[in-house]
């Protein structure tokens, strides 16, 4: 009776036990925000923290460099870059959050694809390719592909890079390099507007949860630092003043905040540019999931 009395506390030590870590795991797993570049480890993989830089769990191991993060739209799955043939080739590729079922979508020898966005119904990605052409001048192009890598196809009327889908579907990317603009198309490449107009490089934008503002860098004023405007290309504000450059904003899912990084190093500040704090160390390209999970 003993022995049995004995078994029934030992299976129920267990399942307490096993409740209590699944829970543990729950809430871990809820409680990662922020997706971000790192060579904490030796070679630059893909890292997951929380908006603290807390708690932190390393999601790649690819051979070479993984970066330019993204979120899918319900947060389930990370689209990315990655190094090949001697990083004489850049390919995107996608995963699950967790870093499983990684799946290689471009292969593109010689081109360097990076930047990868999700549509609003994650159906679609779109990305950067850059490479040198027959006649030695640099391209900078932006393809658009269904979420498994189908139907790659190049969006002709649009140069540059660094695309990012608004809200309702269209596309915010960067002209070409030298005197690059932030400028906002349509999918398909159409009704294509300048935000902004000046000899500097404008470049990264991301736009805000609400569609209404645009966060990008640019070096405008002798160095690279975080601008805000609105989606019109009204109201240009700088946010940062510092002495190194600012890259890679990204705005927090009520539209409050922005994290962005400084040499090697990931910060968070208000919307105003106000009350800023470093959060990561030994990081860069974050990116702030925008739904919750």
């Amino acid at each position: 009776m003993k022995y049995i009395k004995n078994l029934f506390a030992l299976a129920f030590l267990l399942i307490l036990i096993t409740s209590c870590q699944v829970n543990k795991n729950a809430k871990s797993s809820a409680a990662y925000a922020i997706a971000y570049s790192s060579k904490e480890a030796g070679n630059v993989d893909i890292y997951l923290t929380d908006t603290e830089g807390k708690s932190k769990i390393k999601i790649t191991d690819h051979a070479s460099r993984d970066g330019y993060a993204a979120w899918s739209p319900d947060g389930k799955h990370l689209a990315c870059y990655a190094y090949h043939d001697g990083r004489k080739t850049w390919s995107i590729h996608t995963m699950n959050a967790d870093g499983t079922d990684r799946k290689r979508l471009t292969q593109a020898k010689h081109k360097w694809d990076s930047s990868p966005t999700w549509s609003p119904d994650g159906k679609k990605i779109a990305f950067s390719r850059a490479y040198r052409g027959a006649d030695g001048k640099w391209k900078e192009e932006i393809w658009i592909m269904n979420a498994d890598g189908s139907q790659q196809t190049q969006i002709k009327s649009l140069t540059g890079g660094g695309p990012y889908f608004t809200p309702n579907g269209k596309i915010l990317f960067h002209s070409k390099t030298n005197t690059s603009e932030i400028c906002l198309a349509n999918m398909d490449g159409s009704n294509m507007v300048k935000l902004t107009n000046n000899k500097a490089e404008d470049w990264h934008p991301e736009v805000s949860p609400d569609g209404k503002q645009v966060a990008f860098i640019s070096n405008r004023d002798g160095n690279q630092e975080i601008y805000v405007m609105n989606i019109d290309g009204s109201n240009q504000k700088r946010l940062t003043f510092n002495e190194v450059d600012d890259w890679y904003p990204s705005w927090s899912p009520d539209g409050s905040k922005l994290i962005f990084t400084a040499k090697n190093q990931i910060y968070m500040m208000n919307k105003d540019g106000s009350s800023i704090k470093k959060i990561i160390e030994n990081g860069s390209q974050p990116v702030w999931l925008k739904v919750t999970q």
